[in-house]
């Protein structure tokens, strides 16, 4: 692909506070490499050379806020306390030391298991009715008192992430995690008000937090909400349907705060609607920014074969080329796209793509979840 063809990646982006140099965004990606909790200079430097790649904005791993069992690793980060925040301290100043532009990502695992650890909190996991599944019991139902000290937490995490110098915050409400568990009938079977029979209904807790966020962090800061249909529970799960139930479930959200759609889906390419606009109809966050008028992340197998999850169980991925990518993007169909194990494997991703370096490019084996390169 000729390099010039690129350039639609390469165009500046504005929103409220937020100036970006191009659409480019890495995707927050696990890497539970911190000690502790706390971010170290290993962590700081991993950004640091993502950010010296050109990438536009940098959105971190998963950072749990301050409830107890809010992580399913013990190498997650903590965004709490004196420690990790002094460490997230180091790691924007060294993004921006770089020219990099970069927001935490605020995190609850709720009741959900990791694979890849027998590691277990020292309090009980919670989720909306204590299930981890459609009828898998785990962990305890949350009460209204843990629920209120929840969005406060939230809240508390989006000041000290404004705090500190991050340039945006992203809330996590996909893949099965606590907020996902609220908006999913098969996990939320609560009888009050943050339960319900419809996904408007279920996405009360979700506006809760987010409202608490924009009251820490004011009108002029961008928030960031990453959701999906999919859960690591079962990849086949749908929350909306139709249009009409995609914008019930998103507007109320926009409406208490967020800025900008991060829609997760596996497969960028692949439409969300195809019954509607038929195989290559508009992607999860095509559909998004339609529905709620927001600016849309798009995200799912960027460059690579292959997806994320089946990384996980060792499946390599090879190089691919970006043409769907740009013909989506010179159409607007979203605003940003974020890209994963690319960047994982190479923090000069961005700037081999804009030079049209394709022979240095790398594939993905799943050794690179070992290391922090």
């Amino acid at each position: 692909m000729a390099a010039e063809n690129l350039d639609v990646l390469f165009r500046p982006f504005q929103l409220k506070s937020l100036s970006l140099k191009n659409r480019v965004v890495m995707a927050p990606m696990t890497r539970a490499f911190a000690p502790e909790g706390v971010p170290n200079a290993q962590i700081a430097a991993y950004y640091r050379r993502r950010a010296e790649g050109e990438v536009g904005l940098i959105l971190s791993e998963g950072t749990v806020i301050d409830r107890p069992a809010s992580r399913n690793d013990p190498g997650i980060p903590f965004f709490h306390g004196a420690p990790a925040l002094d460490g997230w301290k180091h790691v924007i100043d060294a993004v921006h030391a770089a020219g990099g532009k970069m927001g935490p990502q605020l995190w609850h695992t709720g009741s959900t298991t990791n694979p890849r650890t027998e590691w277990v909190p020292d309090a009980p996991v919670e989720s909306p009715s204590g299930l981890v599944a459609p009828g898998q019991p785990r962990g305890v139902a949350m009460s209204d008192e843990a629920i209120a000290d929840t969005v406060a937490a939230f809240g508390r995490a989006a000041a000290d992430a404004k705090r500190l110098g991050f340039d945006t915050l992203e809330i996590h409400g996909a893949h099965g995690y606590l907020i996902d568990q609220f908006f999913w009938e098969g996990t939320n079977e609560r009888p009050d008000h943050f339960g319900g029979a419809t996904i408007r209904e279920r996405a009360r807790f979700a506006a809760e937090v987010v409202k608490a966020a924009r009251a820490a962090v004011g009108p002029d800061f961008p928030l960031i909400l990453r959701v999906s249909q999919w859960k690591q529970q079962d990849y086949k799960v749908r929350l909306a349907h139709t249009p009409d139930g995609l914008a019930e479930w998103l507007l109320p959200l926009v409406e208490a705060g967020v800025d900008i759609l991060h829609c997760s889906q596996r497969r960028f390419w692949e439409p969300e609607f195809a019954e509607i606009d038929g195989e290559e109809g508009l992607n999860f966050a095509g559909w998004a920014k339609k529905v709620t008028g927001a600016a849309t992340i798009s995200v799912g197998s960027v460059g690579l074969s292959g997806d994320f999850m089946a990384a996980f169980g060792g499946q390599s991925s090879e190089v691919t080329d970006l043409e769907k990518l740009v013909a989506r993007m010179e159409r607007n169909e979203f605003d940003l796209i974020a890209v994963g194990r690319a960047l994982l494997t190479d923090p000069q991703w961005v700037r081999k793509v804009r030079a049209d370096d394709r022979e240095s490019l790398k594939g993905f084996t799943a050794a690179a979840f070992a290391e922090l390169s």
